[in-house]
């Protein structure tokens, strides 16, 4: 499992020998640095870490602030020269709030407590969709919910509100009427969990919902196009084809 962490400190000797203690931790890529409050929260809710390191006293935004400010939750060591934030750091459900000038058998110890709690989190989050999937599906064949992520949540949607479905490289866009959301199942695995009888795959990278779709039209070189309710349109491939031309009456 590799931790993506983000270094916050506005010092950049302290960001330096963050860098350094971190080099033998190969489970842990630092994806960025920051050296004030603002690009800190930007970064966080962009690239979303696991872990962040965070000094509190920083110009303008201290680390206080950050988290008040940050869509995302990352696990928090605290890294400062003022003991006085302490049982505020921990109020804030913090990691380990480490003193400068840091120690190294000090900070091996915060983070160890990061990748055992990092750990245990990703452990529950597959037994619970696990365990989700098994109640809800039982012992259907084809699912009639799927749990995506979307932020910080798992999202129970019904598959019968999907209107359709598009690859975007490894991963999967779900459409429904309310919102998008991104699995990061393949389009051929979900495919397998979806009944052939309601969802028709059209293209190697798309796959409609008929009770959604509005028409098909003939395009001028004999090829399809399927239209549907949401507007959207999608090409029709000729190894697909057959499948939408049985249910033509």
């Amino acid at each position: 499992m590799k931790i993506n962490c983000i270094i916050i400190d506005d010092e950049k000797l302290a960001r330096e020998l963050l860098i350094e203690f971190l080099e033998p931790y190969t489970d842990i890529e630092i994806v960025a640095e920051c050296s004030n409050g603002k690009d800190a929260v930007e970064k966080i809710n962009e690239l979303k870490p696991q872990l962040i390191f965070l000094d509190v006293q920083m110009p303008g935004m201290d680390g206080f602030d950050v988290l008040e400010n940050i869509d995302h939750r990352p696990f928090v060591i605290f890294t400062t020269a003022y003991d006085q934030y302490a049982i505020k750091a921990f109020d804030k459900s913090a990691i380990d709030y480490l003193l400068k000038p840091l120690d190294e058998e000090r900070f091996k110890i915060a983070v160890q407590r990061a990748s055992e709690r990092i750990g245990a989190e990703e452990n529950n989050v597959e037994e619970l969709i696990s365990s989700l999937k098994g109640s809800i599906e039982g012992g259907a064949k084809f699912s009639t919910h799927l749990f995506v992520q979307k932020s910080e949540k798992l999202l129970n949607i019904e598959v019968k509100d999907i209107i359709h479905l598009e690859a975007s490289g490894d991963y999967t866009v779900l459409t429904t009427k309310a919102d998008q959301f991104l699995s990061s199942s393949g389009i051929g695995k979900l495919e397998e969990r979806l009944d052939p009888e309601v969802f028709i795959r059209i293209h190697r990278s798309s796959i409609i919902n008929l009770n959604f779709l509005k028409e098909i039209e003939k395009h001028f070189n004999g090829g399809l196009i399927v239209k549907m309710e949401n507007g959207k349109s999608f090409p029709v491939s000729r190894t697909y084809a057959k499948q939408i031309r049985k249910k033509v009456v």
